[in-house]
Parts: structure tokens; sequence; C-alpha cells
């Protein structure tokens, strides 16, 4: 494990922290009007990223299963409820919303993965850098419509991206095409559960499609090992 490789993950995690603090503080002194138009900006933009990242999947059945059992996990244990009281408790009605979204946007993607195993492996950080000054803008908008729960997702960007770097020879195999691509393709699907929601289309509960996340990987193991 190589700890000192944890200082890109560290940076980060201060860069989204930063940033969502900047956007809650514009939040309260934007008008309605303006909120509005961020919403659909944030929304269309969603659908957008959702819609990149699943193009690359290499097996559709794979991403089906994975959030079918990831689905099905999440609604056993609750996820998306257990968030969203975690928001009136902070009296924050947005909090599941900014918090998935964030979490989702910053940490399921190539440069998350990637950069965290180089960082491990060779002590390598420009790309989890270079995904901070990213992270740190995308903070800002999303906070700005989300508030606090955009800030809570410092912490999964530090535990997450921090994981991953020192248990980077372990994890080395998620970094291949063959793993990252379906991976990335359920993200890409909950990121567009998420533009549904946040355009008032229709409330997904993302959150309970979260453990899908693990079972990709797995799957995908599986699967090799049949062929």
């Amino acid at each position: 494990m190589n700890i000192a490789g944890l200082l890109p993950a560290i940076v980060n995690s201060v860069a989204v922290l930063i940033g969502s603090s900047v956007g809650t503080l514009l939040k309260k002194g934007i008008s309605d009007k303006y909120k509005r138009i961020l919403f659909f900006a944030v929304g269309l933009s969603t659908f957008g990223i959702g819609i990149k990242m699943i193009l690359e999947v290499n097996n559709f059945l794979i991403v089906l299963f994975s959030m079918a059992f990831g689905g099905l996990l999440g609604e056993f244990f609750d996820i998306e409820g257990k968030l969203k009281i975690i928001g009136d408790k902070m009296k924050e009605g947005d909090f599941s919303t900014g918090f998935v979204t964030a979490s989702l946007l910053f940490l399921v993607g190539p440069m998350t993965i990637v950069g965290s195993i180089t960082a491990g492996l060779k002590g390598d950080g420009s790309i989890i850098y270079t995904k901070s000054l990213l992270d740190f803008i995308s903070s800002i908008v999303l906070s700005s419509t989300y508030g606090i729960g955009v800030m809570v997702s410092a912490f999964s960007v530090l535990v997450v991206q921090g994981a991953i770097t020192l248990f980077a020879g372990s994890l080395k195999f998620l970094s291949e095409p063959v793993y990252l691509n379906d991976l990335v393709a359920v993200g890409g699907l909950m990121v567009l559960g998420i533009g549904f929601r946040i355009l008032e289309v229709k409330d997904t509960w993302v959150g309970n499609f979260l453990p899908a996340l693990i079972f990709s990987p797995f799957l995908t193991f599986i699967t090799l090992l049949l062929k």
C-alpha cells in the first residue's frame, strides 16, 4: 500500500469541499428565476454525461444484471430512503440528489480509477490533480443548485479514491477496458436517472442502484471465467 500516494485524493477532496462551499454560499443569493435555469443546465448536462459514459459499453447484459442485482440490494437496504432521512435532518431537501449526483460524477469515470491506480502504483498524481480542477468547477455549479449534499460528497471522494490508491496493486485490473467500460456504463445509466430526477421527469431513486457498481466488475470476472 502506497500511503504517500494519498495526497492526490486529499487534494481532490479539498477541491470539492472548497468548490461546494463557494457554490452553497452563492445559492443563497441566487433568485428563483436563475435557479430554475441552473436546474435545466445541470439536468441537460447530466443527460449528456450519462450518454457519453454508456457509449463505450462492452457487454450490456453485464450492465443490465448489475443494475438489477444492485437495485434489488439497494432496495432491500433502502439506501435512498436513508439518504433522504439525512437530508431531512439537515433540513436540506435536495441532499439526496446533490450527494448521489456529485458522488457519481466525481467517482464513476476513467480519470478516477486510472488516476488513483497510477497514483498508488507510480506515485504520479497528475491525472487526479487535473480531475481536482474539473471537480472544483463542477462542485460550484452543483452546490449552487443542490447545496450541502454536494459538500458531503467530498468525503466519498476521499474514501473511494483513497481506497483505490491504497489497494492499487490489487485493483489494477479495474483500469483494463474489459472491466472499466462496463463499470462506467453502469454509472452512466445512474447518471441518466439523475438527469430524469433533476428535470422532474421521474423520481428514479438512483441511490438504491449504487450497489450495481460492485456487481459490475464481479459479473465481468464471472463472464471471463466462463469463456
